[in-house]
């Protein structure tokens, strides 16, 4: 298969399981559609966990020194916020979601347009963070295949359905995220070959985790933090590594 192929087969569920999500989400009653939402955070902090562990890896530890993994993580998460923020990178994803609203719903009013945004940014940052997305992405661009992307586009698919029971139409816009950053991820992966060690996907991995536990929040409603404002982290996470081991050598 030809590179990024794995990426358009998550493309093809999440708009699949989005439309199977609404066919049958007005036949659901509010508090089913809460349930459905709270369970999917709950399993996304299963997932947060399972990624943040990653700074755990012998490998990451073994290039900074033991002290140094939640260290850098951490300084990627100040640096990566403070950045975001400056940005207005949480702002810029809602003003996005606001507009293919405009012009993919008939809805205008404030509650379709709330429901909108709030299912393609939360869905898009779901789908766009987390371990599969960047282990898998690199694989397919390195020519190591797609079996990864495939696991996560199954696992898409069906919280697809899901959320956009519970989110509308949103969900599915988030397919353009997913093309977007998974593409791009993809050619990373082409251009950087096999030359982006187990260090740096650990320290991206871990940093993306704890993004996700910021996600979980919001599905759960107990704290919207603005993850968006936060994914600068992921590029400065390499970053930090390559300035520590370079220290240490």
């Amino acid at each position: 298969m030809f590179p990024g192929f794995g990426t358009v087969l998550n493309v093809v569920t999440v708009v699949a399981g989005s439309a199977a999500g609404l066919l049958v989400g007005h036949r659901l009653p509010q508090r089913t559609r809460d349930v459905v939402t709270d369970a999917l955070g709950l399993v996304t902090l299963l997932i947060a966990a399972i990624s943040a562990a990653a700074v755990l890896d012998a490998g990451f530890a073994a290039d900074v020194g033991d002290s140094a993994t939640v260290l850098i993580v951490l300084g990627a998460l100040l640096v990566g916020g403070i950045t975001g923020s400056l940005l207005r990178i949480e702002a810029r994803l809602e003003d996005v979601g606001s507009g293919l609203q405009r012009r993919l719903s008939r809805a205008g009013d404030g509650e379709a347009r709330r429901r909108f945004v709030e299912g393609f940014v939360s869905t898009s940052l779901l789908f766009c963070v987390g371990p599969l997305t960047i282990l898998g992405s690199l694989s397919d661009g390195m020519g190591l295949g797609y079996d990864q992307l495939a696991l996560k586009a199954t696992m898409d698919g069906f919280a697809a359905v899901a959320f956009a029971a519970s989110l509308g139409w949103g969900v599915m816009a988030s397919a353009i995220a997913v093309a977007v950053v998974q593409g791009l991820l993809t050619l990373v992966g082409v251009i950087a070959g096999s030359l982006l060690g187990d260090a740096y996907v650990s320290a991206i991995t871990a940093t993306g985790g704890l993004l996700l536990v910021g996600v979980a929040l919001r599905l759960l409603r107990m704290k919207p933090l603005p993850v968006g404002d936060l994914l600068p982290a992921l590029l400065v996470a390499p970053l930090l590594v390559s300035i520590v081991a370079a220290i240490r050598t």
